[in-house]
Formats: C-alpha cells, sequence, structure tokens
C-alpha cells in the first residue's frame, strides 16, 4: 500500500496533536518563566543577558498562552498556523540560547525537541523548512557571536553538527508520522469494514431461521438470536446462562464439552415436544461454542412437500396418459350404444360411459391442480368479473340464473388469476347448487372490501341443511366428498387456487346453509 497523503484539510488528529505540542511550549515556557523569576543569576540561563532572557521567557509564556487558546477557535490553514508557532518556538529559543552564552548553553537540543514535534504534527515538506530554518537562527547566532564577542570560530563546527542533527530529526520524525498516519487510515478503513461486517452478521443470524447461540467457557450464553428463544419457546432475562433456555440443552452441552468436536443431536422441547436438533461447534481458540437450533419439524414438512411435489407431478403424468385410453374406451361404448342390443347391453354400457365421465372428471380436476403455480394474477373488478360468471354459469346450468343472488358492494377490486379465480367460483357454486333448496335466491353471492382496506372478501352462501360440525376439518381434503358421483377434489383444488393467488379460502359458520369466504388482496 502507497503512502497516505494528508488531505489539504488535515483531519481531526492533526489537530489533536497540536493541542499537546501547545501544552508542551507552554510548560516549557512556564519553567522559564519560573526558574529565572525563582532562581535569578543563580543559573546559567541568562548568564549573558539576564534582562534579555527574562523578557524573552515572559513573551514565549505569553505567545505559548495565546496559541493554546485560539486553537479551539481556529480550524483553516492549518500549516499556515503550525508555522507561525515553530517560527515563534525558533525565535524564542535561539534568543534565549543567545542571552544563555550560545549553543555551550544546551538549549540548542531543546529546538531538537521543536523539530521532532513539528515532524510528527506537521505535513509534507514543511518539516524540512522548519530544520532549515532552525539550522540558519543558530548559525546566525553563531556568526554573530564570533563577530561581536570574538568566539572561537571553532565552534561553527559544533552549530552544524547540531544543524545536521535538526535534519535528521525532522526528517525521521516525518517519516515516522507518516507510518503512523497511514497505519491510522488503514486502522479507520478496517474499523469501517468490521463495524459493517458486524452488522451484517448481526441482521443474517437475527433473520435465521434457526436459533443460534454463543457460549462461554463458563456457560454463560453471550449471544443469541431472536429465533433461539422462539424454538426453545421461553422468554430469558439479560446475561442468561444455558439453563435458562433448556435444562436438556446443557446436559448435550456437558456431553459435547468432553470431545470438543462438531456434533448434533437431537431433542424435545418439554412444553410442546416439538423436535429439534442442536449442533455444537467450536467457536475459536477462547473456547466458546456454537450451537445451532434446528426445527427437524420444519425440515421434515419441507421434506414432505418436495415428496409431495414430485408425487403431484408424477400423478399429473399418470393422469394425462390415463386421459387416452380412456377417451378410447368412451368412444367404444358410444359405438355400441348406436346398434341395436337388448336392455341388459345397454344398461352396461350406460354404466360404462357414466363412469368414464366420472374418471375424465377426476383427470381433469387433478390436471388442473398442476397449473397452480403457473398464476398470474391481475385487478379484477368483481362488479364486471362476477355478473360476466353468473350469465356464463347460467348458460351451462339453467337453474343457476334464478337461483344465483348476486350482490356487490361499492367498486371491490380482487387481485387474482382470472383463470384460477373462475374455477374457484365454480366449483364453490356447483357445491352450492348442490345442497341448496333450488329456490330463487337460494345461492348468494357477495362481494364487498373488508374492514382492512388492502383485502377483499367474497362469499357464496346456500340455504341448504350446511355442514355438520364434525365434517369441517375435513372439507378441504382432497377425495372427501358426500356425493355418490363427485370426485372429492373441487373444494380441495379451490383453496389450493387461492393459496397460489395469496389468498385464503375458508368455511364460516352455517348461514343457514354452507357459508365459504374468500379473503385476498385488493391490489398488488
Amino acid at each position: 500500500m502507497g503512502p497516505v497523503v494528508p488531505s489539504q484539510e488535515p483531519s481531526e488528529v492533526f489537530w489533536r496533536s497540536l493541542f499537546y505540542f501547545d501544552l508542551y511550549r507552554m510548560v516549557v515556557a512556564g519553567v522559564f518563566v519560573f526558574a529565572v523569576f525563582t532562581y535569578g543569576s543563580t543559573l546559567s540561563f541568562g548568564s549573558q543577558n539576564l534582562s534579555m532572557f527574562t523578557w524573552v521567557s515572559v513573551a514565549y509564556l505569553a505567545l505559548a498562552l495565546l496559541f493554546f487558546t485560539t486553537l479551539g477557535q481556529i480550524r483553516r490553514r492549518f500549516n499556515l498556523y503550525l508555522s507561525l508557532q515553530v517560527g515563534t518556538d525558533i525565535l524564542a529559543l535561539t534568543l534565549l540560547m543567545y542571552a544563555s552564552g550560545g549553543a555551550k548553553s544546551g538549549l540548542a537540543f531543546m529546538l531538537l525537541v521543536v523539530l521532532a514535534g513539528a515532524g510528527l504534527v506537521g505535513q509534507g515538506r514543511l518539516t524540512l523548512f522548519y530544520a532549515a530554518l532552525a539550522a540558519l537562527a543558530v548559525q546566525l547566532e553563531q556568526g554573530y557571536r564570533i563577530l561581536a564577542f570574538g568566539a572561537d570560530p571553532a565552534d561553527l563546527v559544533q552549530a552544524g553538527i547540531t544543524s545536521i542533527g535538526f535534519f535528521a530529526t525532522a526528517i525521521t520524525a516525518h517519516l515516522l508520522a507518516r507510518r503512523v498516519v497511514a497505519n491510522e487510515e488503514l486502522a479507520r478503513r478496517r474499523g469501517i469494514a468490521l463495524a459493517d461486517q458486524l452488522r451484517i452478521n448481526q441482521r443474517v443470524i437475527r433473520d435465521m431461521q434457526d436459533g443460534v447461540l454463543v457460549v462461554d467457557t463458563r456457560g454463560r450464553v453471550s449471544q443469541h438470536n431472536p429465533q433461539a428463544e422462539t424454538l426453545l419457546e421461553v422468554r430469558v432475562p439479560p446475561d442468561p446462562d444455558l439453563a435458562a433456555f433448556s435444562t436438556t440443552l446443557v446436559e448435550l452441552f456437558e456431553r459435547w464439552r468432553r470431545h470438543s468436536v462438531e456434533a448434533a443431536e437431537s431433542f424435545r422441547v418439554a412444553a410442546s415436544g416439538r423436535l429439534l436438533r442442536a449442533r455444537f461447534l467450536p467457536a475459536g481458540e477462547g473456547g466458546n461454542a456454537l450451537i445451532y437450533i434446528e426445527d427437524m419439524d420444519r425440515v421434515q414438512a419441507q421434506a414432505q412437500q418436495l415428496k409431495l411435489a414430485a408425487l403431484g407431478r408424477l400423478t399429473a403424468n399418470i393422469a394425462h396418459e390415463i386421459r387416452n385410453p380412456l377417451s378410447a374406451v368412451s368412444h367404444a361404448a358410444e359405438l355400441l350404444l348406436e346398434e341395436q342390443r337388448g336392455g341388459m347391453q345397454k344398461r352396461l354400457i350406460s354404466i360404462i360411459g357414466d363412469n368414464t365421465q366420472r374418471i375424465n372428471r377426476l383427470i381433469g380436476e387433478v390436471l388442473e391442480l398442476g397449473r397452480r403455480d403457473r398464476a398470474q394474477a391481475e385487478s379484477l373488478r368483481l362488479s364486471d368479473f362476477l355478473e360476466s360468471f353468473v350469465a356464463e354459469y347460467a348458460e351451462q346450468d339453467k337453474r343457476a340464473g334464478q337461483t344465483i343472488k348476486l350482490s356487490v358492494e361499492g367498486q371491490p377490486v380482487l387481485y387474482f388469476d382470472r383463470g384460477h379465480l373462475n374455477r374457484v367460483l365454480w366449483n364453490l357454486l356447483d357445491n352450492a347448487l348442490r345442497h341448496c333448496r333450488g329456490e330463487p335466491g337460494s345461492i348468494r353471492l357477495e362481494a364487498r372490501s373488508s374492514a382492512n382496506p388492502e383485502r377483499t372478501e367474497v362469499h357464496i352462501i346456500d340455504d341448504g341443511p350446511g355442514i355438520e360440525p364434525s365434517l369441517r376439518a375435513q372439507v378441504f381434503e382432497p377425495f372427501f366428498t358426500t356425493h355418490s358421483s363427485g370426485t372429492g377434489l373441487g373444494l380441495y383444488i379451490a383453496r389450493e387456487l387461492c393459496d397460489a393467488n395469496g389468498a385464503v379460502l375458508e368455511i364460516l359458520g352455517n348461514a343457514p346453509g354452507a357459508h365459504f369466504s374468500i379473503r385476498g388482496a385488493a391490489c398488488r
């Protein structure tokens, strides 16, 4: 990864570093003022010009206080602000060094600390500028001392070595600062990525169909998702232990800890008898463990659904294959009926015809059931659809014209596949027409908006004997019928088609006859 180049306006990290730099400057200036006013001429500081040392120290402290107090108010032009402060440090320390007798006083090394701090706080090549400025100040001070006081010119060598140290310190501090900034930026990016990953993991775990428990070495549950409580049928307090979820799970967990390898155990919830499976996995080197709780009843139900789906496809294929020879048998019976035969032969041919028609209806309904997944729902305005449907149904059965009473409240809309709704209503009206009294208005077909504005209701009510309470749970089961010539698939197919369209078909209380209700979406 390449070096991180700071932006034109530094981040809060640089301003925080400058705060500590200002604090250091204020402490150093305060020490100078305290020393000169407490010990006076007894110190080596100010040995050449004590008055100058005193006034420079006081001015240096005043400027340090000014920089420190105005830092929170200035948030622009960082480089200019830093350069002003470093320039003040170099000027003040050079003057203090001059008043104390030159570089031999040791104050030149205070400039090394300033340059190191500027290198860590500053940006870019400004640190080399600060080092050059400090070196120039020391060389000028030493040169003036040679010219004004006749100092040994060899002292310039010492000043030159000190200046080299200035550049070395500035460059080293700058390189360290770049590495620190690069590592900090990398840590920031990784922190953001880690926080995003944690949020994603928490969301995934929360929405999992399986329960998840994270158990530490003491048996405390450090993390769990809501599904774990749902499957185990408990409500646990904050910071729970494993026993708060299930005592059986504690026994399985203790048995697993003896081996600490991936394993799975099945158990039942004591309250409901639900079959669950617990998978135990080591979570890492910290000794924690992961426990996945799976609903085996749901898994078995899914497997059963797959089997039923495969069986349904097989049944549909078989039904399709039966239809061809069945058509041949029916056609042969019609040909035999045209011949002049005795009464016994006609009766047998009639039996053949009736049963072939029944088998053909059964095959048609089985094939219709196989088309439930091909729903193409649309918004149907029931006032128009039901009127057209009743007219079409009356053409097939003349009794329906007087028997069915259509009632539509308002302008309800039902989101449903047109062909599926036609088939559902046809089956329900066939059932109602079979059991009603056959009088005008014996069957009521009603449509209206539900109390929920997003749902629409369709009701089919007849005035027949109704359905016995003991049989209501069976009316939607396949092949259940109370009619001698019925196939027992009509209501089952109607419910499946409603389910395929996101609607609910249910049977309500007798009113006075059978009362079926379809509740579906009013719009998509």
